[in-house]
């Protein structure tokens, strides 16, 4: 069942998204080589608690973790831990938080210093297929036609999407109706209605598409171990226009500080 928000849902929809948004923000100011994502991930929890929160993934299912770590071939569900970040890594923070009942979920991938530029440019098509989803998220549009775009936009750059994961109405619950997959035609799946908050999120593969699921029955990395990028927004379908909820002006902030400090 497909749930179209209140006004009032609305605005805690948004006070949410704000805060997670401001999670990732800290996070970034983090990330650098030699740094475990085990520490990344107690940055976020200790946020998230300050700001009067809750980390929605932690024990979800018995999740072990407030982010979803994503290093390099891992497309999502990574686990924190005492890994410690290399020159030249990539790492998805996917993050969900649970705040005044409702939920804000986004994720960024991270660049580790200097990287590879075959994956630099893996991450910047990523990151422009998420807003070339968003743009088709008008009322009176389709579910497919926002996963036609995304797959559309990157498979002309040569990337390959992942199947088995996909995006997801939100709100009260972290995963709500409509899935919201990242290939598919136009024209296809629920009708877009003002209301509706959707996260999406392309997860794009430098290789095949095909991945593996680890022992953990958790942790999803790509098959031939090539890189795997991760960007996610939580959306809002208005009357006329989509309404992105979360933002990642607070990342830009914090990755522009640390590169002025560093002069």
């Amino acid at each position: 069942m497909i749930y179209i928000k209140t006004a009032e849902e609305i605005e805690r929809m948004r006070e949410a998204c704000d805060l997670v948004s401001r999670v990732l923000g800290e996070v970034a100011r983090w990330v650098e080589p030699g740094v475990t994502t085990r520490k990344l991930d107690n940055v976020a929890r200790e946020f998230i608690l300050d700001n009067g929160g809750k980390p929605a993934c932690l024990g979800y299912h018995g999740f072990p973790g407030t982010l979803c770590i994503e290093v390099n071939e891992t497309v999502v569900h990574g686990f924190p831990s005492g890994y410690a970040l290399r020159e030249g890594d990539i790492i998805g923070t996917d993050c969900v938080v649970e705040y005044n009942g409702f939920h804000g979920d986004s994720c960024y991938t991270f660049t580790v210093g200097d990287i590879d530029p075959k994956t630099e440019r893996l991450l910047s098509i990523t990151k422009q297929s998420l807003y070339k989803g968003i743009e088709i998220a008008q009322p009176g549009k389709r579910i497919g036609d926002i996963s036609n775009a995304i797959q559309t936009f990157c498979e002309k750059a040569g990337y390959s999407v992942v199947r088995e994961m996909c995006g997801h109405g939100i709100g009260k619950s972290m995963h709500e109706d409509p899935e919201v997959p990242n290939f598919g035609r136009k024209g296809i799946g629920p009708i877009l209605r003002p209301g509706m908050c959707i996260a999406i999120e392309p997860m794009i593969n430098l290789g095949s598409k095909n991945v593996v699921i680890e022992s953990n029955g958790w942790e999803c990395r790509t098959r031939d171990r090539k890189p795997s990028a991760h960007y996610e927004h939580t959306v809002l379908i208005t009357e006329d226009k989509p309404e992105i909820l979360t933002t990642f002006r607070y990342i830009e902030e914090a990755i522009g500080s640390k590169v002025v400090n560093n002069k």
